[in-house]
């Protein structure tokens, strides 16, 4: 409403209509002239009526505004008002239509005053108000007065220079004093200055936009109090009758509680999260360190600012970490930290109290008794620790982690100041979570020392050093699986043989575990024990397939063997199946005889190959795994060239989850091109060219180069079958040794040799053999056709015969017999003067005497 600045007293005219009560009351005028009739028409009464000044003027009012039964009284009103009198009252009208018909009806407050025009006749001025607009103001009243007087609202109406003009009882009732002493006050005399700049920003916007706010969230603290109370205000501007602003009105309710609730409803909801993500993330990978880790990653920042994680030194080694850590005062590791607002470590030491020597990681420490740490951990109880003045945290939770009823370390949250602090609800998270990760570090704890004592037992079972055989040179590796993946029961041999022939064993028991290598002792054992019976590498296969049946049965094999055939419902866990490359190696013919069950086929590299040609994967039947049984075991001979490269190997070697068997068999393979390096550098080039993702898997590797015997080391005669034969025998063998420049065994050859060609005689058939083999022994065999083996038996007093090989069994330092395929062969075995093998010992009197 603009002003004009022309003034004449105190009065102020103005150009638009009046800002006051008019603006909202319909107040309209027309004057009744001399005869009765309307004489003029105001423009508010057009507004107010409708009808234009043309319309009415000259008409009488009453005939025209007035139903027809209120007509006589309206005349004599009229003449007594033209007779000078003044009247007031409430009257019904009509609005008449250009027609003749009725508009509408309404109801006018109607104020007349007598009046006189220039000609000193009597005339009369009428005001007519709206009784309708009347009541909606009294309504409003009323509503407003319901806002400010009985609202349980706080509500402000802000003027445009945003200052108090009104307030209600409620607001008073929060902030103090009676609401007219309010007047004159801005939002920063009841809020902060960050809450209050933000409430000022908001009325500003809204009364120079007109858009409204809703919900907008405030913070701050009632006068006298110091909690936090939490309002939601919504601002809307206010308008004058014409639509001017005049102001900005806002009503503010308290949601403390609901924030309260929310607060917690979602505290809840982080928690639960937490616990699933605890669930979901911790004890996968059964190792202390990494689940330590993963705990602080959980917690850090969504839990707390600051967490570490202490374990018992003797839990780290394997050991019960209830011994000697009851009183709290054992030695811990720090093997876990974590920050989300700094990168020093909590504290700990001797005090662990906050300002004592801190703790990285990897440290090892003690608690003070007195200390609440110490407490903790002996009575097993979340200890509350405050944060020293002017430092970084201002609380920590020292949690104990309790493992079935044994405490296993400490883990500690803290938060910084400016944090909230630790609540009953967060105290509960806190135990909760950290007994969740007491419990997978105790199973890694156990699973640890599963896999070492599992890993010492299978190490015990494997060769030691490097083995070494007649006619081989040979290189090995073995690497078990990493502590994620449990050991496997991947296994090698190499087993020395009559004749200086080897026996080339390599095998991978199905499964992991103490199990699986529990199960490859006892298959290793088998199978040297089977080779000491010098049996074909098919009959090797055969038994061990027959034991492995008998791993799973109580009764052994036998009792499998009747199980299976009543009841083919066996339980699966109890089955053992493995595989088994078997070969034996004879260093005279360089003849390598194989058996195979279900395992990976031998690679040989042939000298003089093209270096750019993969290695050849040899062509051995695979027959079925061991303990599966039903099938014979087939058997491959190979003339092997001098100077080949033979490879045993295990499926850990070759494959992967990422890489197919066949793609590591041919990496493997291209690996193997030149059979002349040292084998020590092929076992490492295989190893660190494959792409093995060792862990997954544990690997054994066995490679042998062919050196056969020479020839000048081998003397091989055919005899007759004639008592002549034996004198025969005995100048072949001094002829050989003495051309050996092995004299100093030749009355011990004699002799033995004289012995088992004596028994070939007498107890053989066909053709007698001998052989003899000097390498790092020397080695004397006697093959005939019979399929009788001599049995070395105590002789009778009264006996002739009988002692012949009592005498091989005190002279020699080994002796046996074999079969073979047109007979049998006995054999002994005598240490050379400067050999490593152990020599036979002289012999007594009383050894000698006992013969006879």
């Amino acid at each position: 409403m603009s002003e004009i600045p022309e003034t004449a007293g105190d009065v102020v005219w103005q150009s638009s209509p009046p800002g006051s009560i008019y603006d909202y009351i319909r107040v309209a005028s027309f004057s009744i002239g001399p005869d009765g009739l309307i004489e003029q028409w105001s423009l508010r009464a057009e507004e107010q009526f409708g009808l234009a000044a043309a319309a009415v003027i000259g008409r009488d009012p009453v005939d025209a505004f007035m139903p027809p039964e209120l007509r006589p009284r309206g005349h004599r009103r009229v003449t007594e008002i033209l007779d000078g009198k003044e009247w007031t009252g409430v009257v019904p009208f009509r609005l008449p239509s250009p027609d003749g018909a009725e508009r509408a009806q309404g109801l006018a407050e109607l104020y007349v005053m007598p009046s006189r025009t220039a000609a000193d006749e009597r005339a009369a001025l009428c005001i007519v108000v709206d009784v309708r607009a009347l009541r909606g103001i009294e309504t409003d009243l009323a509503a407003s007065q319901a806002i400010f007087g009985q609202s349980p609202y706080g509500f402000l109406l802000f003027g445009t220079d945003l200052t108090v003009l009104r307030a209600n009882r409620r607001f008073a009732t929060v902030f103090g004093g009676d609401p007219d002493e309010h007047r004159g006050h801005t939002v920063h005399d009841y809020l902060s200055r960050p809450e209050a700049d933000r409430m000022s920003a908001a009325l500003q916007r809204v009364l120079d936009t007109g858009e409204s706010v809703t919900d907008l969230q405030i913070v701050g603290a009632a006068p006298g109090g110091s909690d936090r109370r939490h309002w939601a205000i919504n601002l809307y501007r206010v308008h004058s009758g014409t639509g001017r602003p005049i102001g900005v009105a806002g009503l503010g309710i308290d949601v403390t509680r609901r924030h309260n609730a929310a607060r917690e409803a979602a505290d809840a909801r982080r928690n639960l999260a937490l616990l699933n993500e605890a669930g979901a993330r911790m004890g996968n990978s059964l190792d202390l360190e990494t689940t330590a880790r993963e705990l602080l990653d959980i917690t850090v920042p969504g839990f707390c600012d600051l967490a570490s994680v202490d374990l018992y030194q003797a839990l780290l080694a394997g050991d019960d970490p209830a011994a000697g850590s009851s009183d709290g005062r054992g030695e811990l590791r720090r093997v876990a930290f974590a920050s989300a607002v700094s990168d020093g470590p909590l504290a700990g030491g001797e005090g662990g109290e906050a300002g004592e020597a801190e703790v990285g990681v990897g440290d090892v420490h003690r608690y003070r008794f007195h200390s609440p740490y110490a407490s903790a951990l002996r009575t097993a109880r979340v200890h509350t620790v405050r944060g020293a003045d002017g430092g970084l945290v201002h609380t920590t939770l020292a949690v104990p982690m309790v493992a079935h009823d044994t405490v296993v370390g400490l883990v500690q949250f803290a938060r910084a100041k400016g944090s909230e602090p630790f609540g009953e609800r967060d105290r509960a998270l806190a135990t909760e979570l950290a007994s969740r990760a007491a419990v997978c570090i105790d199973n890694a704890r156990l699973y640890r020392r599963e896999h070492e004592r599992a890993l010492i037992l299978q190490r015990s079972l494997l060769p030691p050093g490097d083995p070494e055989a007649a006619g081989l040179d040979i290189a090995c590796r073995y690497l078990p699986g990493s502590a994620e993946s449990e050991v496997g029961g991947d296994w090698f041999d190499v087993i020395e043989l009559p004749g200086h022939r080897t026996a080339l064993v390599i095998g991978d028991v199905m499964g992991r575990g103490l199990r699986a290598a529990v199960a490859m002792g006892e298959l290793r054992t088998a199978v040297r024990t089977l080779a000491l019976l010098d049996l074909e590498p098919a009959e090797v296969l055969s038994h061990l397939d027959e034991i492995a049946r008998g791993l799973g049965a109580p009764g052994g094999s036998q009792q499998a063997s009747r199980v299976a055939h009543k009841s083919r419902d066996a339980d699966l866990g109890e089955v053992y199946l493995a595989t088994c490359v078997y070969a034996v190696y004879d260093p005279v013919t360089r003849r390598c005889t194989f058996a195979n069950a279900g395992h990976l086929p031998p690679v040989l590299v042939e000298p003089g190959d093209d270096p750019g040609e993969p290695a050849m994967l040899l062509d051995v039947p695979p027959g079925l795994p061991l303990g599966v049984g039903g099938e014979p075991f087939e058997e491959v001979e190979v003339d092997l060239p001098e100077g080949a490269l033979l490879a045993l190997y295990t499926d850990g070697l070759v494959e992967s989850r990422d890489h197919p068997l066949d793609e590591g068999l041919n990496a493997f393979r291209k690996t193997l091109t030149d059979p002349d390096r040292p084998l020590e550098d092929v076992c490492d080039q295989v190893l660190g060219s494959l792409d093995t993702r060792h862990g997954e898997d544990d690997i054994a590797l066995l490679l042998a180069r062919i050196q056969g015997l020479p020839s000048d080391a081998v003397g091989d005669w055919r005899l007759p079958r004639e008592p002549r034969s034996v004198g025969r025998a005995r100048e072949l063998a001094r002829t050989q040794l003495l051309a050996w420049d092995l004299g100093d065994l030749v009355d011990t050859t004699e002799l033995l040799v004289s012995e088992l060609v004596t028994n070939a005689l007498r107890y053989g058939d066909g053709e007698i053999r001998l052989r003899l083999l000097r390498d790092r022994t020397l080695v004397c065999e006697v093959w005939d056709a019979g399929l009788v083996q001599p049995r070395r038996r105590r002789a009778r007093d009264t006996d002739e015969g009988g002692r012949g090989l009592q005498l091989v069994g005190l002279l020699a330092a080994a002796w046996g017999a074999r079969r073979t395929p047109r007979g049998k062969t006995v054999w002994f075995e005598l240490a050379l003067p400067d050999g490593d093998a152990p020599a036979a010992a002289e012999l007594t009197e009383e050894q000698l005497l006992s013969m006879f």
